[in-house]
């Protein structure tokens, strides 16, 4: 059987430097394409288009899709006022990225939100964002750590059916769940660390941790849920 093709979505950075060169740039860290490879998938990196009406073509060609990690989601985006703590907006991403949910929600494509990715995923559906939540966020370029307990009856309690420590870097969290959705896992302090799409035909998952930045047994269940969902033979 083929591998599914897993497509993940990339960071837009006005400069990214490497040897003598800093240029506009694509980029994502490699943890990402190591997971998805390792769950079993082929990775093929999104990054963002001029029209966001081309998420439908790329779609089209996917089995799978990953919402990776990144800057906040502009609050504009859930009709809500900026807090001062709220990072500066990223249009082209945030633009490309809900296009690509919504083809893959139309298209029954299988879908997992990753961190950001779980957040754009609740703002699709029409949740709202908690602009600023303590403690979830390491010292800058570090993860912190700790513990999420998977709630029964989910998906994630099938594939995690203990409670795990989990890395995360995030200082803003759902607050409204969008439509459909429920939460599938809790940290200590009560914020949503998974949600999922109940009673959809296919896995529509997202993570406020990043599963990526460990690569630990554990890290690697839920995206193996991903790939098993999107193997071809599955979805036709």
């Amino acid at each position: 059987m083929p591998r599914p093709l897993i497509g993940v979505s990339t960071y837009l950075e006005a400069s990214a430097r490497w040897r003598e060169w800093a240029l506009p740039s694509a980029l994502l860290p490699d943890g990402y394409h190591r997971l998805v490879q390792r769950a079993g998938g082929l990775a093929a990196l999104l990054p963002p288009d001029d029209e966001p009406a081309a998420a439908g073509e790329v779609v089209a060609r996917l089995d799978g899709l990953v919402i990776a990690g990144g800057p906040d989601v502009d609050p504009a985006r859930y009709g809500a006022a900026r807090d001062p703590r709220t990072g500066p907006p990223a249009p082209e991403r945030d633009a490309w990225e809900l296009a690509l949910i919504g083809a893959a929600l139309a298209r029954g494509v299988p879908v997992l939100g990753i961190c950001r990715g779980m957040q754009l995923l609740n703002v699709a559906l029409g949740g709202t964002l908690r602009q600023h939540v303590d403690g979830h966020e390491g010292a800058p370029g570090v993860f912190a750590e700790h513990e999420v307990t998977p709630l029964p009856g989910t998906l994630v309690a099938r594939e995690l059916p203990e409670p795990v420590a989990v890395r995360t870097f995030h200082h803003q969290a759902v607050d409204r769940l969008g439509e459909g959705l429920r939460a599938a896992a809790l940290a200590g302090d009560g914020t949503v660390e998974a949600v999922e799409l109940a009673g959809a035909p296919v896995l529509v998952l997202g993570v406020q941790w990043h599963p990526e930045a460990g690569l630990r047994e554990h890290d690697v269940r839920l995206m193996r849920a991903l790939t098993r969902a999107a193997a071809p033979a599955v979805r036709l």
